[in-house]
């Protein structure tokens, strides 16, 4: 196995390679990489072009002002990445909104006449394409067995769960809700997240991107939980939020806001993640949905009651 120098461009990207065991050959990082804490030393090599401060209205105004004239929402260091020279780059191709993309890494890296890295491409729309991802990093990483080692202890932790959740005879509706304003709902892993963790998901397909949602359809479905966790907001954050939700008329008349039966998640360090943590992400959505079965420590930090 020999020593890379790796540069990691989102932040699942740097959480696998952490994980299988890389940490120290890490040499650069995107500017929302952070985790582990010990990463936040690494010199940072990408930026948002937008203000990433404000509502979530605001802040979706400014993606779609940039998106609509073709332009990236991130701009990659090109000259940083020069300097570190890594030999091998993790970034995504599967949201042009949520990280660096992989055509930014690869405009960057063709203007370099004096190095060639390996360019690992993550786009996970399911639980096993996670697995896959970290199986294909421990693989550029020379690590294969490292890969199959990880992906076997996570995968042990969601089989508990998951058999656990099987002999449940009660299963509450769930509505996630990924962004604020406009409204939208939650896709890719997330649905089957919530089944394995004992519910019934009420909005997007497992392995399909995240749906718009009208609020008539949260009406209408009138679900037994709601889950707010916003992409890249922590939970004080969706406070701050929230009362765009809460003025909506119907919201009080919801049988989850009556019941008190809305959590508050941190979609930016779990949910939203598509890596080893999204063996937490399922730990807190059981320990949501049935507190009597599962409790792993999460309240108050992963999640919270509204």
């Amino acid at each position: 196995m020999s020593t890379q120098r790796i540069v990691s461009l989102i932040p699942s990207g740097t959480e696998i390679v952490c994980a299988l065991g890389f940490e120290t050959q890490l040499v650069g990082r995107s500017h929302e990489c952070d985790f582990p804490e010990s990463v936040k030393r690494l010199p940072v090599c990408t930026e948002p072009k937008f203000n990433p401060d404000g509502t979530s209205y605001q802040i979706d105004q400014r993606v779609k002002a940039i998106l609509q004239e073709s332009l990236s929402v991130y701009r990659v260091y090109a000259e940083k990445l020069r300097q570190l020279q890594p030999d091998v780059i993790v970034t995504q191709s599967q949201c042009e909104v949520c990280a660096v993309s992989l055509q930014e890494v690869e405009q960057a890296v063709c203007d370099w006449l004096d190095s060639r890295p390996k360019i690992v491409s993550l786009a996970p729309a399911t639980l096993s394409d996670i697995w896959a991802d970290i199986a294909r990093v421990a693989e550029v990483l020379e690590a294969p067995q490292r890969g199959r080692e990880l992906i076997q202890r996570l995968n042990q932790r969601v089989e508990a769960i998951t058999g656990e959740t099987r002999t449940l005879s009660e299963r509450p509706t769930v509505a996630c809700i990924e962004w604020i304003e406009p409204l939208m709902a939650t896709g890719n892993w997330m649905p089957e997240l919530i089944e394995r963790a004992g519910g019934v998901n009420l909005f997007g397909e497992a392995g399909k991107h995240s749906p718009w949602m009208a609020w008539e359809q949260l009406l209408e479905k009138d679900p037994d939980v709601i889950l707010i966790l916003p992409c890249g907001f922590d939970i004080q954050r969706i406070r701050e939020n929230l009362s765009v939700l809460m003025q909506k008329p119907g919201w009080s008349d919801l049988q989850a806001v009556r019941r008190g039966q809305v959590y508050l998640a941190d979609g930016n360090q779990y949910f939203n993640r598509p890596g080893p943590r999204i063996v937490e992400s399922l730990e807190i959505l059981a320990e949501i949905l049935h507190p009597d079965r599962f409790q792993f420590g999460h309240k108050g930090s992963g999640w919270q009651y509204l």
